[in-house]
Order: structure tokens, then sequence, then C-alpha cells
């Protein structure tokens, strides 16, 4: 009975994660979307877009990775990509991702922790193509809604192509294929701030 309790404590405690927003807004709305709603849209979208990974993955490892990689931000927030470097901060991802998935019972979180890392590392086909998608998302909500965080964080066409192209291209390259010219034409439109 005491490992159901921790299960539900756990459950109640990633209910917060709707109430971290994010720096971009879901497609014809004007408020910001939540990071569950992003957890939620990314781990869809991995499953309609299998089939153009890179290489070979596991879609159930992709999935599971996809559904925790953002648990932390309800300790740290979330950061917009384009200033999410540094040591401390991705400590503090690192000790908010144990902190959240160590309230499960019997080390039963040990794995989801291990797979966090492995997504945060992007060396595996899996990570790599979650990682794509992952950075990708947000890249469309852009596209979609005139660049609307990218003017308000100041973001270049450069930045985009630089903090994005590499991982969307490295897991799923057609996915990049796709997007690269629509970035192009994004900064053609006053999409993106002048470099």
């Amino acid at each position: 009975m005491q490992d159901l309790i921790q299960i539900i404590d756990f459950v109640k405690e990633i209910d917060q994660l709707k109430s971290v927003l994010r720096k971009t807004r879901p497609l014809g709305m004007a408020r910001y979307e939540n990071s569950a709603e992003h957890s939620w849209q990314v781990t869809l979208a991995a499953l309609m877009l299998k089939d153009y990974a890179a290489q070979p993955i596991e879609i159930n490892r992709v999935l599971r990775m996809l559904l925790i990689h953002d648990l932390c931000e309800i300790d740290t927030g979330d950061v917009i990509v384009y200033k999410a470097v540094g040591s401390a901060h991705e400590e503090a991802e690192a000790a908010a991702t144990q902190r959240i998935l160590g309230m499960l019972p019997n080390n039963m979180g040990d794995e989801y922790v291990a797979l966090w890392h492995e997504f945060e590392a992007a060396e595996s086909a899996d990570a790599r193509f979650a990682k794509a998608l992952d950075r990708a998302l947000p890249l469309i909500h852009n596209l979609n809604d005139n660049g609307h965080s990218w003017q308000s964080h100041g973001i270049t066409k450069n930045q985009v192509k630089m903090v994005n192209g590499g991982h969307i291209n490295k897991g799923c390259p057609q996915l990049w294929d796709l997007l690269e010219p629509l970035v192009d034409d994004a900064q053609l439109k006053g999409s993106l701030i002048p470099m």
C-alpha cells in the first residue's frame, strides 16, 4: 500500500508541469503553452514520425524519454533553448529530475533518470530522434505564429539553425530538409530578428 501512495504522490507532483509556461503559443491561441502540453504533443509527434528517424529506434524508449524530459521544469521553470546552456542550469535540471523521479518507490525512477540523462546527451539513436522532435516543435510553433517567440527574445536565423538544425538533422533529417527552407523564408518575412 505504501508503494501505491508514493506513486500517487508522484502523480500529484507532476501535475505541476501544467503550470509551467513555455515561450511558445499553441497554434491559433494568444496564450502560452505549458510544459505538459508540449510533452504530450512531442510524444504524439514521435509516434507519427517514427518512420522518419535517421536510424532505427525503439519507439517505446523514445516515448518514455519524451514523457519525462521536461519534468525537471517543475523545479527549474522553462528556459528558452537559446539561453539554456551552462553547467549551473544543467546541474539544476539534473537535480530536479532526480528529486521528482526519486519520489517513486523501490528505485522505480532510476530507469527514467537514466533515460533523462540519455536524452540530454543525445548520443543514442533513440535520444537523437527524441531531441530532434523536442527542438522541432517550438520551431514549428514559431513558423506558424509569425516568429512570436523568436521576436520576443531577439532570435536570429543563425541562432535557430545553430541551436536546432544540428539536432533535428541528426535525429530526423527529412524533417530538417522540410523545415530549413521555411526558416530561411521566415527570415525574409521578418519573423526572425535580422543578424
